[in-house]
């Protein structure tokens, strides 16, 4: 799949929010849709993603964002918010999501 297939609401709470932050965050997030077969795989993948990057040490995390880490309290904050907004999507009924 591709990010344009996801619902307004995935595109605005993960690629939007990770935008915000960083780009190279949000290409992080857009690489990960096309090893998806649908939104709620991406749900999951990006709620992993999340964690996983919560949990990486300096080291990686310069190297995941190429030697330009982003401020790190910022990433965190980021990380989290994605996080609770993918919570709060998994519990909207799919017939109430909204798709262009």
């Amino acid at each position: 799949m591709d990010t344009d297939d996801l619902s307004r609401e995935a595109y605005n709470a993960i690629i939007i929010e990770s935008e915000k932050l960083t780009h190279d965050l949000t290409i992080h997030f857009g690489v990960i849709a096309k090893y998806c077969k649908n939104e709620s795989e991406y749900l999951d993948k990006a709620y992993n993603l999340s964690n996983k990057i919560l949990a990486f040490s300096d080291n990686q995390l310069i190297d995941l964002f190429w030697g330009e880490m982003p401020n790190k309290t910022k990433l965190i904050i980021t990380l989290k918010k994605i996080i609770r907004n993918i919570i709060e999507i998994k519990n909207i009924p799919i017939d109430k999501l909204t798709y262009d």
